[in-house]
């Protein structure tokens, strides 16, 4: 005997009658005969449920209310089971083909793609929440206590700027060496070498809380410190007066996204004309807002 699909009883006693009165004969009929596109969009809805067989298990559910869903009936473990494939059109036959063909391929290697599709969606799921920005996010709440509040509102600004729009919406296990380095890369292209190297540094805290907190296996910036490109140190070239309105400008304007402190400590050091030492040591009692004098120790000076 054929296998055949139950359907819902006959609404026509004709072949070729409407509201699905060619469903029971189709599959008697014509047990091994796929559907095609055109059967799909023209069989109409009945009083009860009925459907039409695609064969191997897979099958086109019809609704009373016009619905059609696709189906994969099979058995796995002792017990027969009914996997959802889609909804037609918006999946389509051959679609629905291929989804049955990669059901049947997980069933020959002893899987269930019920219980597979269900994992897939809480893998899914998860990945939602542990993307590179929600862990930097928690790793910056847990750490900003210890940081000063302009100190804080830097980092988070600097992730904001510079690394969430490039690799935040990654899953944070997923960050490979390269793509880390291709972000990085982007801030040393405009100049802001040292800004490029503490990003590093932060990417770096950023993945290690999640090693701790579970949510990524290994750092990736480990991997790439080498391939930075050197700071060069050693004298600077003096700034010629000519250049120096220019030079307020790009300051005030921040294209080197440079961070507040530092803005306003270049500002100081042209007001004050001390070396960059002198102003990173001072001391807040070492000025006299009263008098309008910065008094430097003799031991912090050059000549000193």
């Amino acid at each position: 005997m054929p296998n055949i699909v139950q359907d819902a009883p006959s609404t026509s006693s004709n072949i070729g009658g409407i509201n699905g009165g060619t469903s029971q004969l189709w599959n008697i009929l014509y047990p091994q005969m796929k559907l095609t596109n055109i059967k799909c969009k023209t069989s109409s809805p009945a009083d009860k449920p009925y459907k039409l067989s695609d064969g191997q298990g897979m099958f086109l559910d019809v609704r009373p209310n016009g619905s059609k869903y696709w189906r994969f009936k099979y058995r796995i473990n002792g017990k027969e089971k009914l996997l959802a494939l889609g909804v037609f059109p918006e999946t389509t036959l051959t679609k629905a083909r291929e989804k049955r063909a990669e059901a049947r391929k997980l069933i020959s290697d002893g899987i269930d793609p019920s219980q597979h599709r269900k994992k897939e969606k809480a893998l899914a799921l998860e990945n939602t929440k542990n993307t590179f920005e929600a862990v930097a996010r928690d790793w910056y709440e847990n750490r900003k206590s210890r940081w000063r509040p302009h100190y804080a509102k830097e980092i988070i600004t600097r992730l904001q700027n510079d690394i969430f729009p490039a690799i935040g919406d990654f899953p944070i296990k997923e960050i490979e060496p390269p793509l880390l380095l291709q972000v990085i890369r982007k801030i040393e292209n405009r100049g802001a070498h040292e800004l490029a190297k503490r990003q590093l540094q932060k990417c770096g805290e950023i993945f290690r809380y999640a090693i701790a907190t579970g949510n990524a296996d290994r750092d990736p910036s480990a991997d790439i410190r080498e391939a930075l490109k050197p700071i060069k140190k050693g004298h600077f070239a003096a700034l010629d007066i000519k250049e120096l309105p220019d030079f307020i400008k790009a300051i005030e304007k921040n294209d080197a996204r440079l961070y507040q402190n530092t803005r306003n400590a270049l500002k100081l050091i042209m007001l004050t004309f001390v070396r960059t030492s002198e102003l990173i040591n001072a001391r807040w009692e070492e000025i006299d807002f009263d008098a309008k004098e910065w008094v430097i120790p003799a031991e912090r000076m050059k000549m000193g």
